[in-house]
């Protein structure tokens, strides 16, 4: 058996040094196969042929059989390959590149977003106020998912206290404009988005101007008279604004959209808690993770105003408790009585037309 084994490499290694092709080295051997398979046929059994080629013609053809099995299954897969279409990449006459295709590809797959969705992300005008802890993740996913343009107002510079819970800051960024921090994560987590940066806090008299240029509010700020501010334009303009707060172990995230008959920020809040009833995050502390729970879902209640996947958070509130893992909805209902709104909702809650 040995002897055959040697010629069989000797033909291969022929074959190699002429430059014959496989398949006649292949035929080759196959005839090697042959003539010894024959040879245990047609001579004697004490033949010196077949006691030199192992004296049976047995494991002769089974290692032929193994071969034929293989080579069988290398010739069935090659030709269903053959079969296979493979469509050639596809690139986009649309509002999207070949490489914005690839990115968003688990979202278009989404019956919920599929292309369209994916679309009006790119065509959306998304404002966040605050680069901090809420708007840090929020940012990022916005900016992730695809949103077109997104902009950030914030007046604050990152301070070494900000890196245990603000994600989009780093150590190298301590002192520098918050806005500006953001802006460089931003665009190096997606360059096909549209940052615009506002270094200055937001004031009463541009924030008509400002909230024009938008069609949804992201609020991550950690004051009243912020979120009132907030909440006043908004509702002016019929802006969805997407609210979240936080508190130790405690978050909180809710839609504002008094346009579609929901209440308002203020409907629901309608005063400013007395002082040091509604400790900030510097004065009570906070759990680092929350705000990227909290900002995350506002991130996810955007995508879903904009897209109309599912159900957005409408009058009601989305309670997170860190602390005990658990969570609860409650309503929220417009108030007759509010400055901002007028109880908007009221007919909608109430079912009258």
């Amino acid at each position: 058996m040995l002897l055959v084994l040697v010629i069989a490499g000797v033909i291969w290694g022929a074959g190699l040094l002429t430059g014959a092709p496989v398949r006649l080295r292949l035929a080759g051997i196959g005839l090697l196969w042959l003539g010894v398979v024959l040879g245990h046929v047609v001579l004697p059994e004490r033949h010196g042929l077949r006691l030199a080629t192992g004296g049976s013609a047995a494991p002769w053809l089974l290692l032929g059989g193994m071969v034929a099995v293989v080579m069988g299954y290398r010739a069935a897969l090659g030709w269903l390959k053959r079969r296979v279409h493979v469509p050639e990449p596809v690139v986009a006459d649309g509002p999207f590149r070949e490489a914005e295709l690839r990115r968003y590809a688990r979202h278009i797959i989404l019956r919920e977003v599929g292309g369209p969705g994916q679309v009006k992300l790119k065509q959306a005008r998304v404002l966040v106020i605050g680069a901090g802890g809420l708007g840090s993740p929020a940012l990022m996913y916005l900016a992730a998912a695809g949103v077109g343009t997104i902009g950030l107002i914030d007046d604050d510079s990152v301070d070494a206290t900000n890196l245990q819970r603000q994600v989009i800051h780093g150590d190298a960024d301590i002192g520098r404009p918050k806005v500006q921090s953001a802006t460089d994560r931003l665009r190096g987590l997606n360059p096909f988005v549209e940052i615009r940066p506002y270094g200055r806090r937001l004031v009463a008299e541009e924030a008509e101007a400002l909230f024009a240029d938008y069609d949804v509010i992201l609020d991550g700020t950690d004051n009243f008279d912020t979120r009132y501010l907030v909440n006043r334009v908004a509702a002016a303009q019929g802006k969805p604004l997407i609210s979240g707060a936080l508190t130790q172990w405690e978050g909180q995230v809710s839609v504002f959209d008094p346009a579609l008959g929901d209440p308002c920020y203020q409907c629901v809040f309608p005063e400013a808690p007395a002082p040091g009833l509604a400790p900030s995050c510097a004065e009570a502390g906070v759990i680092g993770p929350l705000p990227g729970v909290v900002g995350s879902m506002m991130a996810v209640e955007a995508v879903k105003v904009i897209t109309g996947a599912g159900a957005a958070l409408r009058g009601e509130m989305l309670i997170y408790d860190a602390l005990w893992g658990e969570t609860r909805k409650i309503r929220v209902k417009p108030r007759a009585d509010c400055p901002v709104c007028h109880g908007r909702g009221l007919a909608k809650d109430t079912g009258r037309a």
